[in-house]
């Protein structure tokens, strides 16, 4: 078999491994751990492998984050903006809260993070376990209707005062922003 043809094979195999040792490579091509050295050095070098501590594995490159909400598709890239790490470490981009929450319970059995600033102190802090705002008295120019994050439930009741609007956690802001969703015809994302 050609170096050529053994690099291709290598490539099919780490395509559904992602990684494979030297030792491996060798006995399922039949050929010394040397020649699986000088077969991967073309691909580590363009930049299709990866070294590891005893073989190479498949070099993916990472997922390029928009700056779009990947639930609503408006430009996200103010303070209210979330990020979403999913388990498969693919990130998506959020405009606002309000679009977070409801990304999270589209596809919470695939989220590893979720991400954002408290409105208050600009701290970053998890969504998961964030106190939100609904429906705050305070015009932010993002999707209706409004959800502020905050970090303490304290920091949520003191903008309560000043500014109304439901405090809950994520579940809890969930099912109210559907609620509110179901009794109003306009759209939640205005562009």
């Amino acid at each position: 078999m050609l170096p050529i043809e053994r690099q291709q094979k290598i490539m099919e195999w780490l395509q559904e491994n992602k990684a494979m040792k030297i030792s491996e490579l060798s006995e399922r091509l039949h050929v010394s751990e040397m020649t699986i050295y000088r077969d991967t050095k073309p691909l580590i070098e363009e930049g299709r492998l990866l070294k590891t501590k005893n073989g190479v594995m498949l070099y993916e490159q990472p997922a390029v984050l928009s700056n779009h909400c990947s639930y609503c598709k408006k430009l996200s890239d103010g303070r209210l903006a979330m990020t979403l790490i999913k388990k498969d470490q693919s990130i998506e981009a959020l405009c606002c809260a309000h679009c977070a929450v409801l990304r999270y319970f589209d596809i919470e059995d695939k989220v590893d993070q979720l991400i954002g600033q408290d409105f208050l102190t600009d701290v970053t802090i998890s969504g998961k376990s964030a106190v939100y705002i609904l429906s705050p008295d305070l015009d932010i120019h993002c999707c209706e209707p409004r959800v502020l994050m905050l970090g303490t439930r304290q920091r949520a009741e003191r903008l309560q005062l000043g500014f109304g609007g439901e405090i809950g956690n994520i579940k809890e802001i969930n099912e109210a922003i559907n609620k509110k969703m179901n009794q109003t015809s306009s759209p939640c994302c205005p562009s």
